[in-house]
């Protein structure tokens, strides 16, 4: 027997399903401090993963999608200053 069924046998309501909190593109804006031209093509490149919901112009990126981009750039810009792609000039604190 499944583990919902005997949860349900003996008087317990199962918890409903968790849902990811979805951000809108403008919201993802303000997080990354980027303007909107620029999350466009993050979304279009497939870089940030968003959805299409309803009419035009109604896109949601999920909390967890941001956190694993956010993630993935520190990530690809570390790889990249240990590789010497980025010069010293251009890091934070750089001369």
């Amino acid at each position: 027997m499944g583990r919902l069924t005997e949860e349900m046998n003996q008087g317990k309501v199962p918890a409903p399903p968790t849902l990811p909190r979805m951000l809108s593109l403008e919201q993802v804006q303000e997080v990354l401090n980027l303007g909107m031209p620029s999350i466009y093509a993050l979304v279009k490149s497939g870089e940030l993963r968003a959805a299409q919901f309803g009419g035009r112009n109604v896109w949601r990126v999920r909390e967890d999608d941001l956190a694993a981009f956010i993630d993935a750039a520190y990530e690809k810009t570390a790889e990249r200053i240990a590789s010497g792609q980025i010069p010293d000039v251009d890091t934070p604190g750089g001369s």
